[in-house]
This record gives C-alpha cells, sequence and structure tokens, in this order.
C-alpha cells in the first residue's frame, strides 16, 4: 500500500535579520563603520559603506578594501571590527525599534509561532538589542560570533533553525538586505523583504524575496500571506455558494 504525503498547516517558523529589520540601527552602522575605517586611513563615502551592511565584518571589510585597493592584515581587520563596535556603541542611545517590530513579535509568540533572531553583528553589539524590543535574555539569537560564516553565507540562518528546532527549508527568512535574501536562498528558505534597511523593493525582489513589505508593522498587517493566521481563522469555513 502507497504511503500517503501528509502536509503540515503548522504556521512557518520566522527567522529574522536584526539590524534594519527590527531595529531602525542601519545607518547608525554606516556612521560607525565610516568613523573606524577613517581611523585605518580608509576613506569612503557613505552610500559605499551602506551597500555592504549586512555581510559578515571580514566579507565588509574585504570587499570595500577592493574597491579602494588598500589591504589589511587578519589582525587589523580584527582591529578594525572591534573599533566599529566601539562606535556603534556610542550611538546605540539613538537606536530605536523599527514601527510594529515589538508588536510583531508579540504577536508571533502569543500565536505559538516559532521564531528566531540571526544577525551577522557580534554579540556585543546585538544583545543589547533584546532590551530595546523588549525581549528576554533567552530569547533564541544567533551572533556572528557563534557560526564559522556570515551572510551571504547560509551559516547563520541554519544555526537559527538549528537552535529553535525547525527544518530550515520549512521556516521564512525576514531581512531588509539582498545579504539576508541570499543567505536565505542558500539556506533553502523562503525570504520576506522589508525597505526598512534602505534596499528597493525590486533589489530585495531579485535576490529571492517572494513578498516585500515595508516594515515590521507592513509584515504583521499581512501575516496571513505568509501563512501565518490568527487563532480564529484557524478552522476555515467553507464559502457559501
Amino acid at each position: 500500500m502507497a504511503e500517503r504525503t501528509v502536509f503540515s498547516s503548522a504556521p512557518p517558523a520566522l527567522l529574522f535579520d536584526l539590524d534594519g529589520t527590527l531595529i531602525d540601527s542601519v545607518y547608525q552602522h554606516v556612521l560607525a563603520w565610516q568613523e573606524a575605517l577613517t581611523r585605518f586611513g580608509i576613506e569612503l563615502s557613505v552610500w559605499k559603506i551602506h551597500r555592504r551592511i549586512g555581510m559578515s565584518g571580514g566579507l565588509f571589510v574585504t570587499a570595500l578594501l577592493r574597491e579602494t585597493g588598500g589591504s589589511l592584515s587578519t589582525g587589523q581587520i580584527r582591529q578594525l571590527n572591534m573599533a566599529h563596535a566601539e562606535a556603534y556603541g556610542r550611538r546605540r542611545n539613538t537606536v530605536r525599534p523599527l514601527p510594529g517590530a515589538r508588536e510583531l513579535l508579540a504577536a508571533l509568540t502569543r500565536q505559538h509561532v516559532t521564531w528566531a533572531i540571526a544577525t551577522s553583528g557580534l554579540a556585543v553589539s546585538a544583545r543589547p538589542a533584546l532590551d530595546l524590543l523588549g525581549l528576554p535574555a533567552d530569547t533564541p539569537l544567533i551572533t556572528r560570533d557563534e557560526v564559522r560564516h556570515a551572510k551571504p553565507d547560509p551559516d547563520l540562518f541554519l544555526a537559527a533553525a538549528a537552535r529553535v528546532g525547525v527544518d530550515i527549508t520549512t521556516a521564512v527568512v525576514v531581512g531588509d538586505s539582498i545579504w539576508d535574501l541570499l543567505a536565505a536562498r542558500r539556506a533553502g528558505a523562503l525570504g520576506i523583504g522589508l525597505l526598512s534597511g534602505g534596499y528597493g523593493s525590486d533589489e530585495l525582489e531579485r535576490a529571492g524575496a517572494y513578498r516585500v513589505y515595508a516594515d515590521p508593522a507592513g509584515l504583521l498587517a499581512h501575516l496571513d500571506e505568509v501563512g501565518v493566521r490568527q487563532q480564529e481563522d484557524w478552522t476555515d469555513t467553507p464559502p457559501a455558494d
């Protein structure tokens, strides 16, 4: 007797990027990188820095050095990353949750939807964001310190899926940059793009986003489009004739 394929109607797990996706911090990171790079004698326009935000620090620096023709040792790249973390720390008091971020995470938790956060940032920069979002210290959070490679490699999202015990192929990655969406594709997950990091909808869609919303509030208002229904709607009734 042939086996029947059983499809699950459970909502997908959501794996969130942090900067530009849940918190409004992209431009603080841009300015922090500019300050750190200037300290090392590397002058770059902020728009060029912005285009690389979301990548791992090592790849970020390598890509920017390729544009300037400069070079740094492994030790200097490590120092540059720490200089960025310090410069960002001085700007942290200007960072705010993006519209709807707290409400979105609260709604998912209330509806028993599995979710986690995965960021290319170091733990020293990322962990204070949990307080900003009103989240407990045990919130599932994967940072750059915990994986071998960051975005656009899939490691962060694979680790986040493993942390919350879900199959990455049934999860949905939510991010604001092309690097998030490329990492999602490489991991085998669907991707949702948010405009709150400064990328355009066409760029996010080309990178693999199957839905694009303005910010977390926009996603919250359209959760049904990504497979997350209000609890009272989970039992469908057939339409009237």
